[in-house]
């Protein structure tokens, strides 16, 4: 075939085209094992933060103090059992997705309007916990993913609970949309710092936290269930309250920490 014929070019062109694909596709394979990695460590670097293993912006070993002082167990929220060890349900546990799972009809259920007071729609069947232990491999803290509606988007973050199950360890958001300098604060670190020590059950082990309007009055007697809103965000302040309602409550953590604590009472 001529070099100079119509045919020889669209060859040339068709090969340039199959080779040209196989490297994009190549390198988008890559790219995203890459970006899973990234994604991995990031997830790993907030539960170590919300539990105060690491500082924001501190160079640390993740994947070392991740291994060193963390254990995930999977739990199902509808008994509060934990089912990592269940192979039928999780034959390679490591790989479950739990935020696949929510639009897994599946794996998840819907939530009755009436009960959405997280406005998420629907619930994971299966959820991740992370037990913190201290260096000597003592069990310290539970950290509990949880998500909700603020004003604009769906806030993503764990809260950390010491071991008497109510006792506020740390409180993070790591992804949200609010809007920046009024309820992005949720993000601020001056702001989470005053979760620190707050009690998120009342005593007959209810959910009783809320993101009040205004500064918390420390003479009043319900302070150490209540936070500072956030400036000008009161409707992602009450959405803080919300969704920390929700999974702290029945179709939450709750029946999985009574579980807990009804195990430390009979000793």
């Amino acid at each position: 075939m001529s070099r100079d014929s119509i045919g020889f070019t669209f060859m040339v062109s068709a090969a340039l085209c199959v080779a040209c694909s196989i490297l994009v596709s190549g390198a988008a394979v890559g790219l995203r094992g890459r970006q899973e990695l990234n994604k991995e460590n990031e997830r790993k670097k907030n539960i170590l933060s919300v539990a105060g293993l690491i500082k924001p912006g501190e160079s640390a070993d993740v994947r070392q103090i991740y291994e060193e002082r963390v254990k995930g167990i999977i739990v199902d929220l509808n008994t509060g059992k934990v089912v990592t060890d269940d192979k039928e349900l999780f034959p390679e546990p490591d790989q479950y997705d739990q935020k696949a799972a929510i639009d897994n009809p599946k794996m998840s259920m819907e939530i009755k309007p009436e009960d959405d007071i997280a406005g998420i729609g629907r619930r994971e069947n299966y959820s991740w916990v992370y037990l913190i232990n201290d260096e000597s491999g003592k069990l310290t803290q539970y950290v509990l993913p949880v998500r909700g509606k603020g004003l604009w988007s769906t806030m993503w973050g764990f809260i950390a609970l010491e071991t008497d199950l109510t006792t506020v360890a740390g409180l993070t958001f790591y992804e949200q949309g609010e809007t920046p300098g009024l309820g992005g604060e949720v993000d601020n670190p001056k702001w989470k710092a005053q979760w620190e020590g707050k009690e998120v059950y009342n005593k007959e082990f209810e959910p009783d936290i809320e993101v009040i309007k205004g500064s918390v009055n420390p003479e009043s007697p319900n302070a150490i269930h209540e936070v500072d809103g956030l400036s000008g965000a009161t409707i992602t302040s009450r959405g803080v309250t919300h969704l920390l309602d929700f999974w702290l409550g029945d179709l939450g953590f709750r029946p999985y920490l009574e579980g807990i604590r009804e195990k430390g009472e009979k000793k």
